[in-house]
C-alpha cells in the first residue's frame, strides 16, 4: 500500500470555487454556446452544466447550449429554439480552446445551413478561447496547489497534453501555451504531447519526460471538459505509474466550471456584440491553400456583420473510427497534415 511518503498517482477533483461577477452585456441577445460533443455522458453533461452556470450569472438573455456532433441538442436545434422565442439575431460562441478545423469550418458550415433555413436571422460568430491570461492563471493556481516540499519544482517535469488536431496552427498554439506556462515557473522543463491525431503522442511524452530523470511528473490535460480522451489520459498515466513506481505521477483534472473560464466566455460574448472578433489567419492551412489555388474553400476573416462562409467541406469526422488512427504513422502524418480541406 502506498503511504504519504511513497510516489503515487493522483486524480485530483475539480475545486469548488465561487463564481465571479461579470461585466454587463451591451446587447441583450441570445447566446448559442456550441460545444464539440462527446459520446461520453459525463463530457456531455459538463457542457450543459457549464452553460447553466454561465446563464445563472446573467438571466438577461437566454444561453442555449448545443453540440457540433456526437450528441444532442444539435446546432440546428439550438438555432430553432432561439427562433421559436422570436429572436432574429444571436451570438454564437464556439466553446473550443483553439481555432482548428471544427472552429474554422464545421461550426460555420452549420451556421450557413441555419441561415438557409432561417434567412431572417443574423448570426454574430465569436472567437474560440485561445491563449488568454485567465486560462493561464487557472492552471498556475492548479499547479500551485500541488507544491510540496517533498518534490521541488526543479525536480518536476510538466507533461502538457493537448487533444491533437489536423490543423498545424492549432497544434502550434498548444506548444505555445505550454511554453508560456513553463516560463518563470521553476519546473525542470515542460514536454508537450497529444492524445490523438498529431505527434508526439502521450506515451512518447512520458518517455521524453523520463529522460530528465525527474522525481515527479505532473500531467496537465489541456481540456475544458471530461470525456473519452481525458479518461484515456488518466488511464495511461496510471499505467505509467505502475511501470515506473520510482517517479511520482500526478494527473490534474480538466478545467471544468471555473471562474476564469466564465470571464473568458463573457469577454468573447461582448466581442461578438461590439463587432470586435478577430482571428489570426496568417498560418491557417486553409487560407494558405486557398491562396495557392489548391482549395475551393473561401476563407474570410475577421467575421464581419455576422457573415462567415466556408464552403466545400463535408463534415465526416467520426470518433468511432478513431481506432483506425489514420495519423498513427509519423511519415504519413507529415505528408498529409498541411493538406486542405
Amino acid at each position: 500500500m502506498l503511504t504519504s511518503n511513497s510516489p503515487s498517482f493522483n486524480a485530483l477533483s475539480n475545486p469548488t470555487e465561487p463564481l465571479i461577477e461579470l461585466p454587463p452585456l451591451p446587447v441583450k441577445r441570445p447566446l448559442l454556446m456550441v460545444g464539440h460533443g462527446s459520446r461520453d455522458n459525463d463530457g456531455r453533461q459538463n457542457l450543459l452544466d457549464f452553460a447553466a452556470a454561465y446563464q445563472a450569472l446573467d438571466n438577461s438573455r437566454p444561453v442555449v447550449p448545443c453540440f457540433l456532433e456526437l450528441t444532442a441538442p444539435t446546432i440546428q436545434q439550438g438555432v430553432d429554439a432561439c427562433v421559436e422565442q422570436g429572436y432574429t439575431e444571436m451570438s454564437v460562441l464556439p466553446v473550443l480552446l483553439f481555432a482548428a478545423r471544427h472552429n474554422k469550418f464545421d461550426v460555420t458550415n452549420e451556421l450557413d445551413r441555419a441561415r438557409q433555413r432561417h434567412p431572417q436571422v443574423k448570426f454574430h460568430y465569436g472567437r474560440h478561447f485561445g491563449i488568454t491570461p485567465g486560462i493561464l492563471e487557472l492552471w498556475k493556481s492548479r499547479l500551485a496547489e500541488l507544491d510540496d516540499p517533498q518534490w521541488s519544482r526543479s525536480d518536476t517535469v510538466l507533461l502538457f497534453v493537448g487533444r491533437g488536431s489536423s490543423d498545424p496552427d492549432a497544434n502550434g498554439d498548444v506548444c505555445k501555451i505550454a511554453r508560456i506556462l513553463w516560463e518563470g515557473s521553476g519546473y525542470q522543463t515542460v514536454e508537450t504531447c497529444f492524445i490523438g491525431i498529431t505527434h508526439p503522442r502521450l506515451e512518447e511524452g512520458f518517455r521524453r519526460a523520463r529522460l530528465f530523470q525527474p522525481k515527479r511528473i505532473i500531467v496537465l490535460p489541456y481540456f475544458l471538459f471530461t470525456g473519452v480522451l481525458v479518461k484515456k489520459i488518466f488511464d495511461i498515466t496510471a499505467q505509467q505509474q505502475e511501470q515506473f513506481p520510482d517517479i511520482s505521477m500526478v494527473c490534474l483534472p480538466e478545467m471544468g466550471i471555473h471562474p476564469q473560464l466564465m470571464g473568458v466566455v463573457r469577454d468573447r460574448e461582448i466581442e461578438t456584440q461590439l463587432g470586435q472578433v478577430q482571428m489570426n489567419c496568417e498560418m491557417c492551412k486553409f487560407r494558405l491553400a486557398a491562396g495557392n489555388g489548391n482549395s475551393d474553400d473561401h476563407h474570410h476573416h475577421p467575421h464581419e456583420n455576422g457573415h462567415h462562409h466556408h464552403h466545400g467541406h463535408n463534415h465526416s469526422h467520426d470518433h468511432a473510427h478513431a481506432a483506425e488512427d489514420p495519423y498513427a504513422d509519423v511519415a504519413q502524418y507529415h505528408q498529409r497534415i498541411w493538406q486542405a480541406p
